[in-house]
């Protein structure tokens, strides 16, 4: 009898990155984020010029300190495909090893997606951050480690009620410790490498995994990755505090249900029969080719 369904299975998407890049001269350049600050994966990804799929909504705050008005937030449709070379995000080429993940969300009530899912340049999904009941954490480093049966699945956190929740996640060392609402906090093991390598050779996907059916639906106000494990401790201060205060320079403009234990299989999945497909990411036309 299996111990975890087989619904749940990480997705690897080969592609051969001889990648042809048809480099549209009409187009716009990707953007680059530099340095050690936030990369802002909402702005990388172009929502601020509300692709299709995205419009602009009220944020977590209605009423915010020292504003003219509300927080600003995008909702995120179906029909939503937001995806870049992840060295689009991180020009300088290197994923960091321990690393805060925060994002402030309104997922449509009942849904269970995942947010963020980074491949590498084989197509071996190495992070996934799902938003539902119970979400588990997804990682993979190049060694392969931790197993997919060892991933960390937050059981008592529920994050796909139909209200705003502020969730940080702190990756430091052999730990992943998950932050919701500022007050509810839960440390799980991640059986990683000593050095754990993250490749930016492949690509970031919003919203989903490749090849899967769910897709995130609801609002998101903000998602950043952070080089700082320690960050995901201070998010509602320095990121994304209360209403009650303004946004700091840093940022962007109910407690969780306790869930019943789930059991989800978290295998290495088949590869697929797709010859060729193309992806628009930020200002260029890329064309995978399949074997």
């Amino acid at each position: 009898m299996e111990r975890w369904p087989s619904r749940w299975k990480t997705r690897r998407w080969p592609w051969d990155l001889a990648v042809t890049t048809l480099a549209l001269t009409f187009l716009a350049q990707p953007r680059e984020v530099r340095g050690a600050a936030p990369v802002d994966v909402l702005k990388a990804l172009d929502f601020h010029n509300s692709p299709e799929g995205i419009s602009k909504t009220t944020g977590f705050c209605t009423n915010r300190k020292n504003s003219k008005g509300s927080d600003t937030a995008y909702r995120v449709s179906k029909q939503a495909q937001l995806s870049a070379p992840t060295k689009q995000l991180f020009s300088g080429g290197t994923f960091p090893e321990d690393f805060s993940i925060l994002f402030t969300v309104k997922p449509k009530k009942g849904i269970q997606s995942f947010l963020l899912s980074i491949y590498n340049e084989h197509g071996i999904q190495q992070i996934g951050v799902e938003v539902g009941r119970s979400p588990v954490f997804l990682f993979e480093d190049h060694l392969g480690k931790p197993a997919p049966e060892d991933y960390p699945l937050f059981r008592t956190v529920n994050i796909a009620d139909g209200k705003w929740h502020r969730v940080a996640i702190s990756v430091e060392k052999k730990t992943v410790t998950m932050i919701v609402d500022c007050k509810k906090k839960a440390t799980k093991p991640l059986g990683r490498s000593e050095r754990a390598i993250v490749d930016t050779n492949g690509i970031t996907v919003f919203g989903t995994r490749i090849l899967d059916e769910e897709v995130f639906e609801g609002d998101i106000q903000q998602l950043l990755i952070v080089s700082d494990p320690k960050a995901a401790y201070d998010y509602c201060e320095h990121y994304s505090p209360d209403c009650d205060s303004s946004v700091p320079k840093a940022a962007q403009a109910q407690e969780p249900q306790i869930d019943e234990v789930r059991t989800r299989r978290w295998a290495r999945g088949p590869r697929f029969s797709v010859r060729d497909t193309v992806l628009q990411c930020g200002g260029h036309l890329y064309v995978f080719h399949f074997h």
